[in-house]
């Protein structure tokens, strides 16, 4: 008589039982002579956690595939596989051995670390690939492999190298995300914008020999002086100035400076364009720059240029030949005394003396605070003001990241894409419904 509910739990196991035993999803499993082949290789989960929904609609529709193609003869692979998952890997075994007070993974030296990581696939693979059988899945269990396999390592190392060969792959010194907890560049899709309440500091840079200029200015209602901006009509008045005002929300980069740019309508600054300023407390000499990228309405008008650590400032350096100065190490905090970049052109004497021996080695946040304490001993810290903003912080270190400039390894994305592209406007693949064409050519 048959049951009112289905027993999952009772029926399911005699099955897998079945195909088992009768080797039923091996590779050409019941093709026909000289079949034509039909192979899908798995998206292979993160070894890292258990399956979730979406893997399991995914794999249901792999799986109708593969059967279908069976049932019409062909010579049918669907080959199971676990992604090594990189940085998330990496976190759940360096907790393991925190937990287990073992040796962090710097102190055991790669080799020891990649032998724990194999640790980790085997304790935690198990279950996915136990979760993937139970959903029915019919992959060739007999052919799983990892992303870290010899075979798999070897195949990137090749194509890496052909792509290479081919023009198709090239390094570039630019600005990463660099988790400076994880010591690692991390992608845009792992940053996440937290709200913190801050500070916009306001520095004096002053002017190259005794340059002065007339700013103007509004009055409040005590006649006090107060910030003009063009959008406010006629200043109230002019005053003579021999230094320019920038604002930051992140002082200890100022030590990195290679210019200050201002747009070229701000009537403000149109006639400092192409004169210099002298960095504070480093004595470097730096461009005043005409860019478009400055808002005439947005702060002081005038944005100091740290190419280095901003990614706006490193393409507005980039159009003005700016220098880009690293002043950071990769674990976050200052580095001058070593720092050929920096030093280049200065004379060691007065203030950077001082700066070379208390700000240098410095953690970041603690240099911020120095900075500003000895912008404010020159008098050259004209204001504090609170201020709420985005900073970007890494998803899985949880710490502020640092614009950080490193030689990276990129693709050639708009050269492999023409093949693509070929293929969809020639007929040799089509979208269904057609429509979907626009989305795809606008992505590639």
């Amino acid at each position: 008589m048959l049951e009112k509910t289905y027993d999952a739990a009772g029926i399911e196991p005699k099955i897998a039982k079945r195909w088992d035993e009768a080797n039923a999803f091996a590779a050409g499993a019941g093709a026909k002579p000289g079949a034509e082949n039909f192979c899908i290789v798995i998206p292979p989960p993160n070894v890292t956690g258990s399956l979730h929904m979406g893997h399991a609609l995914n794999n249901t529709l792999q799986d109708i595939l593969v059967r279908f193609e069976r049932m019409r003869g062909k010579d049918v692979l669907w080959q199971p596989g676990m992604d090594h998952a990189g940085i998330a890997t990496q976190m759940v075994v360096e907790r393991q051995l925190a937990e287990r007070k073992e040796p962090h993974r710097r102190d055991m030296g790669r080799e020891a670390f990649v032998d724990r990581i194999w640790q980790w696939k085997d304790e935690s693979g198990g279950m996915i690939f136990n979760q993937l059988k139970r959903l029915g899945a019919s992959c060739d269990w007999e052919r799983e492999r990892f992303t870290m396999d010899e075979g798999l390592s070897k195949a990137v190392l090749e194509v890496f190298v052909t792509l290479y060969n081919e023009g198709l792959i090239y390094k570039d010194k630019r600005l990463v995300n660099w988790d400076p907890k994880l010591l690692t560049a991390i992608s845009d899709l792992e940053v996440e914008q937290v709200e913190i309440k801050g500070n916009l500091w306001h520095f004096r840079y002053p002017l190259e020999d005794g340059l002065t200029y007339e700013h103007p200015y509004n009055l409040d209602e005590e006649g006090n002086h107060i910030a003009w901006k063009p959008s406010d009509g006629e200043p109230a008045g002019y005053e003579t100035r021999d230094y320019l005002v920038v604002a930051t929300t992140r002082p200890e980069t100022m030590l990195g400076d290679t210019g200050v740019a201002v747009h070229p309508d701000d009537p403000r600054y149109k006639k400092l364009i192409g004169k210099h300023v002298i960095l504070p407390l480093v004595g470097r000499r730096i461009p005043i720059v005409a860019d478009e990228y400055p808002d005439p309405e947005a702060g002081t008008g005038a944005v100091k240029m740290t190419p280095a650590h901003d990614f706006n400032d490193f393409e507005v350096g980039k159009r003005h030949d700016l220098p880009a100065i690293n002043i950071m190490t990769v674990d976050g905090h200052v580095t001058l005394k070593d720092n050929d970049d920096f030093l280049e052109g200065l004379k060691q004497e007065g203030k950077l003396l001082e700066v070379l021996e208390e700000i240098d080695g410095m953690e970041r946040f603690a240099a911020r605070k120095a900075v500003v304490e000895k912008m404010d001993e020159l008098g050259l810290l004209a204001l504090i003001e609170p201020h709420t903003h985005m900073v970007p912080h890494g998803d899985r270190g949880g710490v502020p990241i640092e614009p950080f400039l490193t030689d990276q390894w990129y693709v050639n994305a708009a050269e492999l894409a023409k093949p693509a592209i070929a293929s969809v406007r020639e007929g040799r693949t089509n979208f269904v419904p057609k429509n979907w064409e626009k989305t795809y050519f606008d992505w590639m």
